[in-house]
């Protein structure tokens, strides 16, 4: 029998699950419809054609949604966290040959690198699409509305410290009151024209296909646009879990959604003129100022979907050692999954400003939006593959028949979205391809930085001649050096001894450690060895989703039989000089030194404490 407070707990979470994940996907029905048949690239709305792109987005929601992401993808988690890189991590193994492993680091960086563009676009057309519903009402809103989504944009991305637990609490009811009156509005129009409803049929689709040639194909790429959100939905997961996000889904979301579409079809079957606008024509004349606010508010929440993925994406980033530190604050003490950083909150909010006053309209949004999404979600299928073949023990054939069927309908999407590349497709292919010259920049920088070190590192043998030679002066206590590397003297005890003559009398070398799963246990967190005498080496390892703490390892040590008693923690910090010397091309060389400087401090991010840190810097030639 379950704890009487369990359910109450689960309800929850689920609340907080539909005011998070799903505000992406439930505020499509503001714009996508309307785009088939209104926006620049839009079809005549026929009885036909409703029917025909009504079916293509029932099964799009069921395809790739349900089938896709709710059955398969969910559980292709990594120890409970999900998004691209969580899933990269999981098939990319220690023993992949060189080119096959560069290929899946690079093909996986770039879909998770155009999710940023997606978190960037997101905000602005979900916010601009619900504003937009005030021209319905009356013209005179409209010099109104880029400053009015400004304005709601500059709220939304202020509150976001407060962590996803306590945003998602508050948006739960918001959201679940707006798929009520998505279901309630589309089942009142409905009823007058019950025929609608025959879209369920997947021959619409096929017909409309034969027979809308070219157009037919053009519009599939505004059809796309009912599942983006698909990717978030998959993030997010390690904030909340797989159970609730599906329940909430088959409970709440998919009937509300499906209904709602039905519904603006029948509207325009009956009043194709109304194409402009579909959504808002569903409601009365007198409740179209609740529901302008109910849907600016459901938009706000839909944001939050992609803001939420982008803190959990770039956490990880940082910890596979894809980007470098930055200030992450844990905003749950239940849920480590739950992350907030700074740094991330405020480039979103600039650069989707700045998407607002540049496109100003949520139609000419829509042709930037998408084309990201599609690339990503076809990434996120051949990653899935390797999951079915390397973990779950599927066949060659399982597995492709599966994802075949996936890539399939996704390739559709893309080739439709290409489309739109001119018309603003290019801007997050260009954000993501930015992100990605970042990450790549990062991950090789630091590779030649350690073989930089490794070309000056000093054995413990040399250490050893050195204390013979010439006793540097021993000074009482424990130093603790932090080092990439425990086969040779970290640079910074080079450093000391050479240059200041002095050694500590303990002197232990600390290595942290992230592995590809986001979690470990305790018990295989450290690893102690001695050296040589009063020389120790630790291992401490962490998952990608966790905030390493040095003075706990250093706590940790004493299960293992080395004390450590008010230590010395001993940084290296090193400048580093962009020069000819073969590893990178000059310009990335320039931006990997850009971006070491301004990472965050180790202090910080190794939880040290400052008033007992010393750093001994060095420039490197890179």
């Amino acid at each position: 029998m379950k704890k009487p407070d369990e359910h109450p707990r689960a309800r929850a979470v689920a609340l907080a699950a539909l005011g998070i994940v799903y505000g992406d996907i439930g505020t499509s029905p503001l714009y996508a419809l309307r785009e088939c048949f209104h926006g620049p690239h839009g079809i005549a709305a026929t009885p036909a054609h409703v029917l025909g792109v009504l079916s293509l987005i029932v099964w799009s929601l069921i395809i790739v949604i349900s089938i896709k992401y709710l059955t398969f993808i969910l559980r292709a988690d990594n120890e409970g966290e999900g998004g691209i890189l969580a899933l990269m991590a999981l098939v990319v193994t220690p023993n992949e040959n060189g080119r096959g492993r560069a290929m899946l680091v690079t093909i996986g960086l770039f879909g998770a690198a155009l999710l940023y563009g997606d978190g960037i676009i997101t905000p602005a057309i979900s916010v601009l699409g619900a504003v937009e519903g005030l021209h319905t009402a009356t013209p005179i809103f409209e010099p109104f509305v880029v400053p009015l989504t400004i304005g709601i944009l500059v709220g939304l991305f202020s509150i976001q410290s407060r962590g996803t637990g306590r945003v998602g609490t508050f948006f739960g009811p918001v959201i679940f009151l707006w798929f009520v009156s998505l279901g309630v509005l589309g089942l009142a129009s409905i009823v007058f024209t019950p025929h609608v409803l025959t879209a369920f049929n997947p021959v619409h689709a096929v017909r409309f296909f034969a027979e809308g040639g070219w157009a037919g194909f053009v519009v599939l790429g505004s059809v796309f646009l009912v599942v983006t959100g698909g990717e978030a939905l998959y993030a997010d997961m390690g904030h909340f879990g797989r159970a609730p996000i599906r329940r909430v889904w088959f409970a709440i979301v998919l009937p509300a959604l499906l209904l709602n579409y039905f519904g603006q079809g029948a509207l325009l079957i009956r009043n194709p003129e109304f194409a402009a606008h579909p959504f808002y024509h569903l409601a009365p004349r007198w409740a179209l100022y609740g529901l302008v606010a109910l849907a600016t508010a459901a938009a706000v929440i839909a944001s939050q979907a992609v803001i939420t993925g982008s803190f959990s994406l770039t956490w990880q980033a940082i910890q596979l050692g894809y980007l470098p530190r930055l200030e992450v604050r844990h905003t749950s003490r239940k849920e480590v999954g739950q992350v907030f950083i700074p740094a991330i909150n405020a480039m979103l909010l600039v650069s989707t400003v700045a998407v607002v006053v540049g496109f100003r309209t949520s139609s000419n949004l829509a042709a930037a939006y998408g084309l990201a999404v599609t690339v990503t979600m076809v990434i996120t299928t051949m990653l899935a593959f390797l999951v079915m073949r390397r973990l779950w023990g599927w066949s060659a054939l399982a597995a492709g028949a599966v994802t075949t069927i996936f890539v399939a309908i996704e390739i559709g999407f893309l080739a439709s979205n290409l489309i739109k590349f001119v018309d603003g497709g290019w801007f997050s292919v260009c954000v993501g391809l930015g992100i990605l010259a970042m990450m790549t920049t990062w991950q090789r920088g630091r590779r030649i930085l350690a073989e930089r070190l490794k070309e000056k590192a000093i054995t413990f043998d040399k250490l050893d001649e050195w204390l013979a030679a010439g006793p540097p002066v021993r000074i009482p206590g424990t130093a603790v050096y932090l080092t990439g590397d425990l086969a040779g003297m970290p640079p910074a005890l080079r450093r000391t001894v050479r240059h200041l003559k002095i050694v500590h009398e303990r002197v232990v070398l600390l290595r942290v450690e992230t592995v590809r799963r986001p979690f470990v246990p305790n018990a295989e967190r450290v690893e102690v060895h001695e050296i040589r005498p009063s020389v120790y080496g630790v291992t401490a390892r962490y998952g990608f989703m966790e905030m390493p703490n040095v003075p706990k390892i250093v706590e940790q040590c004493k299960q293992h039989g080395l004390t450590i008693e008010d230590p010395t923690y001993v940084l290296s910090r090193e400048t580093l000089l962009a020069t000819k010397r073969p590893g990178m091309a000059i310009w990335r060389e320039k931006l990997f030194a850009m971006m070491s400087r301004n990472a965050g401090p180790a202090t910080e991010f190794f939880r040290l404490p400052a008033d007992r840190v010393i750093e001994i810097g060095a420039q490197i030639e890179l």
